[in-house]
């Protein structure tokens, strides 16, 4: 067994609550989806937003989903760099798997593939 990092962002429109938490569970759904994971195999999962996503904690909608309540979650700000994706979700979810390296599937959806268009599913466009 090993510990693997799966990572994923997604963007949205509007600094709104609703907006926010609709997009955190969009993504942690795929990325799930992708993996096949389930909440049991995880570890942790270490959420960041852009200094510009102020109207919730993108970690309470993770909290809301069955099965995640006892899933630790940590919520932080990405480093503000200039010229940096605005509006932005980031989440590295770290789970127990026998995958390789290279069979793990991070998701990169809206804006936000063009963070890493080397590791963005192009089923996500």
């Amino acid at each position: 067994m090993f510990v693997r990092g799966i990572r994923g962002a997604i963007t949205v429109e509007h600094n709104e609550e609703k907006e926010i938490l609709s997009a955190t569970i969009e993504l942690l759904n795929q990325i799930v989806q992708e993996n096949g994971i389930v909440p049991e195999e995880i570890a942790n999962v270490f959420v960041t937003v852009t200094h510009d996503l102020t109207a919730t904690f993108p970690a309470r909608a993770i909290r809301q989903m069955e099965g995640w309540e006892l899933v630790p979650l940590m919520c932080s700000v990405e480093i503000p760099v200039e010229g940096g994706l605005p509006r932005c979700i980031r989440l590295m979810v770290t789970v127990n798997t026998e995958k390789k390296q290279a069979e793990i599937n991070h998701v990169y959806l809206r804006e936000a593939m063009r963070l890493r268009p080397d590791l963005s599913n192009l089923t996500n466009a």
